[in-house]
C-alpha cells in the first residue's frame, strides 16, 4: 500500500539567475534542480534581480516549470512580499545583488522557513574573514533555518560552529541527463577544451594545464570557451576562443572533446569537498574529464578510474596519448557514477528533506527565529 500523498510546497527562490546562463554556473544549476523539485509536485517562484548583463544574454526568459519574475531594485520586491511571506519556504542564494539586505527582507517577511543556498561556500566564507559583505554577512547567518552548502566536509561544521548556521547541509551541484548526454557521431575537434569563466585564481590552473601543453604539443588542438577573458592573455595557434557556449550547446562542446579540462578556484581547492557543475555535467556527456586535485575529489570520482588527474603539463600530454580504449573506459565509468548519485532527481530530493525538516523544526518552536547576532568581522575559518 502506498502512503498518504505528500503535501506541495511553495517556495520562493531569491537567486542570482535562472534566466540567463552568461557568465555564471549558477543558472544551469537552478534550472536541472528547479525543473526536477517542480516534478515532484512543489511550486517553485523564483524572483531575479533585473541586470543588463543577464538582461542581454536571456536564454531561458519562460522557464517553464516554474514561475520566474524579475525585479529592478529593492524596493520591486515589495510586490512580492506576500508571495514570500506565505510561502512554505524562502531560498536566498548566493551573489544575489544587495543580497544582506534581500535577506534581511526575506527573514523579515517569510512565516515559513528560510533558507541560504551558498553555491559559493568557499568563495563566501573567504570573503566573511576578510569583512567583505558583497552578498552575505556573518550576522545574517544565524537567522536562516538552513544552511545549503554546495561544500560538504569540513566547511558544514565550521559554518556551524563559528558563525552559528542552524543546520549546515551539502547540496551539491547536479545535472539534467535528459539535458547533457552522449552524442554518438559527433565530430571531434579539440583534443582537450576547458569550459569556464574567467577567474583570476583559476587562470594559473588553466596555463599550466592547457595552455602550456598546447605551446609544448602544437600539432594537438585544444579550446577554451566562456566569456570576460582578458584581452591581454598570449593564446597558442592550435587554441580556440569561443566567448560564451550556452547550455543548449554544452553536450556539442564537451562532444567535440576526447578530453575536457575541470580547474578549481583557489578558495574551493583549500576547502575542499566543492564538486563544480562542470565534472557532472561533462561525465553525463561521456566525455573523459582531466582535472586539478583537491580534498573530496576521490568521494565524487574515483582517480583513475573515473577521472584522470594532472597536475603538470607532463600529466595533461601523458593523458592525451591514452590508448582509445582506456579513455572511453574513463568516460563510461564515469558517466555511469554521476548518473547513479548526482542527477537533478537525485538533489531534488535531497533539497525536499532539508526542507521539510527546516519546515518542521520552524513549526514546533513556534515560528520564533534565533536572534541574529554579530560576529568578529576578523573571526577565521579554517578547513
Amino acid at each position: 500500500m502506498s502512503g498518504p500523498p505528500r503535501e506541495s510546497l511553495r517556495v520562493v527562490v531569491l537567486g542570482l539567475s535562472l534566466s540567463s546562463s552568461w557568465g555564471n554556473g549558477h543558472a544551469t544549476t537552478y534550472r536541472a534542480l528547479l525543473r526536477a523539485f517542480a516534478a515532484l509536485g512543489h511550486d517553485v517562484l523564483f524572483l531575479e534581480r533585473d541586470v543588463p548583463w543577464y538582461a542581454a544574454h536571456r536564454d531561458t526568459p519562460d522557464p517553464g516549470f516554474c514561475r520566474l519574475a524579475l525585479y529592478s531594485d529593492l524596493p520591486g520586491l515589495e510586490s512580492h512580499r506576500c508571495a514570500i511571506a506565505e510561502a512554505d519556504a524562502v531560498v536566498v542564494g548566493s551573489y544575489v545583488p544587495e543580497g544582506v539586505a534581500v535577506g534581511r527582507l526575506a527573514q523579515e517577511w517569510a512565516r515559513g522557513a528560510t533558507a541560504f543556498y551558498d553555491i559559493d561556500t568557499p568563495v563566501t566564507l573567504a570573503k566573511l574573514a576578510r569583512a567583505d559583505e558583497e552578498y552575505l554577512s556573518a550576522a545574517l547567518i544565524p537567522g536562516f533555518d538552513l544552511y545549503l552548502s554546495f561544500t560538504g566536509g569540513p566547511t558544514l561544521d565550521a559554518l556551524e560552529r563559528r558563525y552559528g548556521a542552524r543546520a549546515a547541509r551539502p547540496l551539491f551541484c547536479s545535472v539534467d541527463p535528459a539535458a547533457y548526454r552522449p552524442l554518438p557521431g559527433a565530430p571531434v575537434r579539440w583534443d582537450l577544451s576547458y569550459l569556464g569563466t574567467y577567474s583570476p585564481d583559476r587562470q594559473p590552473a588553466l596555463e599550466r594545464l592547457l595552455l602550456e601543453p598546447a605551446r609544448r604539443a602544437p600539432g594537438r588542438r585544444f579550446a577554451v570557451a566562456g566569456p570576460q577573458y582578458p584581452t591581454g592573455i598570449e593564446w597558442p595557434g592550435n587554441v580556440e576562443r569561443l566567448e560564451h557556449v550556452p547550455p543548449a550547446d554544452h553536450p556539442a562542446f564537451y562532444a567535440a572533446s576526447r578530453f575536457t579540462l575541470n580547474v578549481t578556484r583557489a578558495d574551493m581547492v583549500r576547502a575542499g569537498h566543492s564538486p563544480s557543475v562542470r565534472l557532472f555535467e561533462a561525465a553525463a556527456c561521456g566525455t573523459p574529464i582531466l582535472s586539478d586535485t583537491w580534498e573530496g575529489l576521490d568521494a565524487i570520482l574515483a582517480p583513475g578510474a573515473e577521472i584522470a588527474l594532472a597536475g603538470a603539463p607532463e600529466d595533461v600530454l601523458a593523458a592525451l596519448d591514452w590508448p582509445e580504449e582506456r579513455r572511453r573506459a574513463l568516460a563510461h565509468a564515469a558517466r555511469g557514477r554521476v548518473l547513479a548519485g548526482h542527477t537533478a532527481a537525485h538533489r531534488a530530493g535531497e533539497l525536499e528533506t532539508h526542507l521539510r525538516a527546516a519546515i518542521a523544526r520552524r513549526r514546533q518552536g513556534g515560528g520564533r527565529r534565533r536572534a541574529v547576532a554579530a560576529r568578529p568581522a576578523d573571526a577565521q575559518v579554517s578547513f
